[in-house]
């Protein structure tokens, strides 16, 4: 039969519930175990869909700015970076004499310098007179051999300032020119008008002509003949389109363009197509105006290059 509780056992164990409520007695909370590997696949899942994002915005972008990414100056330096030919056995050879040449400086200097020690111990086992005698002539035919070398360099110097007081400004500036900028033919064609005093058969085109005139037919390329940086690019005024390159204190103006392939601010290298032959500007037919200057002095292009 089952067991009767008696009403003191009942007051006893309602007590009991009451106190551990009291104390705030809980349940054992139940620990789900979180599986890791199921992180890692939305982890790896979540790289990949973030790699897909950046490629379809880099493929738009290409898109968008094909412009530039297809321009014929972008094509022309990346096929220049492909054309260079890398020599791999060459190159491990290099490296391999290289290497081999400082090992063995490294062995002749410490042979050098036990030499050097040996040396040192028997001069100190000298008397301090014949040291003094050998120091002092030292000093004295190094005195003499630097003296006769200011004699020599001053004696140069002398040559040069007098040879250059015997120059013109003109020629000062082409000698300048030639020694600081190397220059390349900008286009090919046939000089039509010189540098300086000309005959002119019309009263718009000026006596006095700063540069050189070569005539083309139209639309054809003109390259830079030197590196350096596009400070103007305009379409105004007598010289129509034309272009100012600066390298150092040497700018170049190339003229009457009849389209201009770079703007102001692009750095340039030699041998680049910057522009095409046209007949802007005041001009009488398609052709180049190719001038040279140096500190804004302009010089007679034609006794810089063959033109």
């Amino acid at each position: 039969m089952e067991r009767v509780m008696t009403v003191e056992e009942k007051i006893r164990r309602a007590e009991e519930i009451y106190q551990r409520r009291r104390e705030g007695e809980t349940r054992p909370i139940a620990k789900v175990a979180v599986n890791e590997k199921k992180d890692v696949r939305l982890l790896k899942k979540m790289v990949i869909q973030i790699l897909i994002c950046v490629t379809i915005y880099f493929v738009v972008y290409v898109i968008q700015n094909n412009q530039y990414v297809f321009s014929e100056d972008f094509i022309n330096k990346a096929n220049e970076i492909l054309s260079y030919d890398v020599n791999f056995a060459q190159l491990y050879e290099m490296v391999k004499n290289n290497v081999m040449a400082f090992v063995n400086k490294e062995d002749q200097n410490k042979m050098q310098e036990q030499q050097t020690d040996e040396t040192q111990k028997q001069e100190d086992n000298q008397g301090q007179t014949t040291e003094g005698e050998e120091n002092s002539e030292g000093q004295e035919g190094k005195q003499e051999q630097e003296q006769n070398q200011g004699n020599d360099a001053i004696g140069g110097a002398e040559a040069i300032q007098e040879e250059n007081k015997n120059l013109s400004q003109d020629e000062l500036d082409i000698q300048n020119v030639k020694n600081t900028t190397g220059f390349i033919k900008p286009v090919n064609g046939v000089v039509s008008s010189k540098y300086g005093q000309r005959d002119t058969a019309t009263g718009n085109v000026p006596k006095n002509h700063t540069g050189t005139d070569i005539a083309a037919n139209l639309g054809t390329k003109i390259i830079s003949a030197t590196d350096g940086e596009v400070v103007l690019s305009s379409e105004e005024g007598d010289y129509g389109k034309h272009l100012k390159i600066q390298i150092g204190e040497v700018s170049i103006i190339y003229a009457h363009c009849n389209q201009l392939y770079v703007k102001q601010g692009d750095k340039i290298k030699q041998g680049q197509e910057i522009a095409e032959v046209g007949s802007t500007g005041n001009s009488t037919g398609p052709h180049l105006h190719f001038e040279i200057r140096i500190s804004e002095r302009k010089v007679d292009p034609q006794k810089i290059l063959e033109l």
